[in-house]
């Protein structure tokens, strides 16, 4: 058998046993838990509200678009609190650079939607939970199937249905930050 035929067969047999890549979430600025970099300015934290590197890969095959979410789901409202919400990434994007959260710098993509977060406004707010015990942020990258025809002015609560319903796959990175 050549060595052409061997890698082949390897090859297929290493997906057949189930060693395919996963769609996997990483970042070179964070690690388990936030920094100052991070935090939330304002509403008695003092961070420099920056968000973080994220990078992804092994998207799944007929990946359109990609979004971005951070959630805390230890926030005392309720229904937790959404801090970033960021959609229709084109698909050749597979990083979002640090402090890409700041509309005004416009580092983001352009074609990227940035819609409401639970501060009332679009782009990144960092974590800045309440004295006690720490809260889980949990950062995910969604790839899509579709494009989400919703604008900036989007809720998260809508924008995280059209998410659902056109994702074809998601990871997760958690963050943790106490006061």
């Amino acid at each position: 058998m050549t060595l052409k035929k061997l890698t082949l067969v390897g090859a297929l047999l290493a997906a057949h046993i189930g060693f395919s890549q996963t769609f996997t979430l990483k970042s070179k600025d964070i690690g388990g838990q936030a920094t100052q970099k991070e935090f939330f300015n304002g509403m008695g934290c003092t961070g420099q509200n920056t968000s973080p590197e994220l990078s992804w890969e092994n998207a799944p095959a007929g990946t359109q678009f990609y979004a971005v979410t951070i959630y805390d789901k230890d926030a005392p409202t309720g229904s937790g609190f959404w801090h970033w919400v960021i959609f229709n990434i084109p698909n050749g994007v597979t990083e979002l650079k640090t402090n890409a959260g700041d509309l005004i710098k416009g580092i983001a993509p352009k074609e990227a939607v940035q819609s409401m977060t639970d501060f009332g406004k679009p782009g990144y707010g960092g974590p800045c939970p309440p004295a006690g015990d720490p809260h889980q942020y949990l950062i995910t990258v969604y790839a899509l199937k579709g494009k989400i025809e919703l604008d900036k002015n989007a809720n998260p609560a809508i924008v995280g249905f059209y998410l659902n319903q056109n994702m074809l796959a998601k990871a997760s990175l958690v963050m943790y930050a106490k006061q």
